[in-house]
């Protein structure tokens, strides 16, 4: 009989979070058997926002969870790790350690791995007191996904000891194009094919740059256009900006996608101008797909960028951008070398699933 592992989530919407958990599920099947718990929404619900989320609709849970705290959720989540007959839970970011961690404690599932994706969250004094309350109570496996993230931990939780397992995205699934693959690519996202274009995918929030991205993209060659995958509460602002600052035309707002392989084939160039950040999914599938990246400076990014093709820049500082991404326009694609080799070796989800398999499932049902 297969070990039960059951990852909680706080939402299943697309995100870095969400799509390491499908992904992990995915790769995890066929030494246990998966389950994703997401404290929020409904499976109708996120079937619209996430066509993905249908293809596992039998392994996924939702609780439906309101805003503010909910104690009786942690018993319905007890219960429900009863039925299932979990073996290991998984938790992903605070919410999901406060509901999955207790329930987990009080349906005794022996072993409970906790995953921290970034810190900055702990800035705030409530979620610091919350999170040290739970670590100690709990005493977790607790994995941060790149060492920056795991420095945070143990500089507020000194009593903790992080693994760290860096995060990993399907490569045979994110795949280098050619030039036919990039013009069927940009005929089917209504994009330009004579432009060069900068992609960013990340939702579209204040702390993800992008007003950044839009000031530097002034400041470039008017053959140069901005491709943004994603949606979020901030997109009538940048439309708003990107008319003031004259180029509305050279800004293509594609929305969130379902499939990303199509985006990451049609652009030249990717760019993650983020505030914060812990491990983010993103700048790994453009370069599997072989496409050069600009990354911000901030928490783990600097594992996951090529040193050969990629650069990292410097938060906020639009001069800095502008300069890098002009370099970048300017130079022959095949000039950047390949960075996909670099993720083959470093982002590879299969590496990834096994550290965690390593922590999740007893010695004794681990398959050689």
């Amino acid at each position: 009989m297969k070990p039960v592992i059951v990852q909680v989530v706080q939402h299943l919407s697309p995100g870095g979070i969400e799509t390491m958990a499908l992904d992990l599920m995915k790769e995890m099947n066929p030494h246990a058997e998966v389950h994703i718990v997401s404290l929020e929404g409904s499976l109708a619900y996120a079937t619209i926002r996430w066509p993905r989320v249908a293809q596992n609709k039998s392994n996924l849970h939702f609780l439906g969870k309101s805003q503010g705290l909910q104690m009786g959720l942690v018993l319905t989540l007890r219960n429900l790790l009863r039925d299932l007959g979990a073996t290991a839970v998984h938790t992903h970011h605070i919410g999901p350690l406060f509901y999955g961690g207790l329930a987990a404690k009080l349906a005794a599932v022996p072993t409970h791995v906790h995953t921290e994706h970034d810190a900055w969250h702990l800035n705030n004094e409530g979620n610091l007191r919350l999170q040290h309350m739970m670590l100690h109570l709990l005493r977790p496996t607790l994995v941060a996904d790149c060492k920056e993230v795991a420095a945070e931990l143990k500089k507020h939780f000194p009593f903790t000891a992080p693994k760290v397992i860096l995060n990993g995205i399907d490569t045979s699934r994110f795949v280098p194009g050619d030039s036919e693959t990039r013009k069927i690519a940009r005929e089917r996202l209504e994009l330009p094919q004579d432009k060069t274009l900068v992609g960013c995918a990340a939702r579209l929030e204040a702390v993800k740059g992008h007003r950044y991205l839009l000031e530097a993209l002034s400041r470039t060659n008017p053959s140069t256009a901005l491709v943004l995958a994603g949606d979020g509460s901030y997109r009538t602002r940048l439309q708003i900006r990107a008319k003031a600052l004259g180029i509305e035309n050279r800004v293509h707002f594609l929305g969130a996608l379902d499939d990303m392989l199509p985006f990451y084939q049609a652009i030249d160039l990717f760019c993650l101008p983020s505030l914060n950040e812990g491990l983010p999914l993103s700048p790994l599938e453009a370069q599997s797909c072989d496409v050069p990246v600009l990354v911000s400076n901030v928490g783990g990014c600097p594992n996951i960028v090529c040193p050969h093709s990629g650069e990292l820049i410097l938060p906020g500082n639009v001069t800095n951008l502008a300069s890098a991404l002009l370099r970048f326009t300017h130079r022959d694609r095949k000039d950047n070398g390949s960075p996909r080799a670099f993720v083959l070796n470093t982002g590879n989800l299969r590496k990834t699933a096994n550290a965690y398999l390593s922590l999740l499932l007893p010695e004794t049902t681990r398959e050689v």
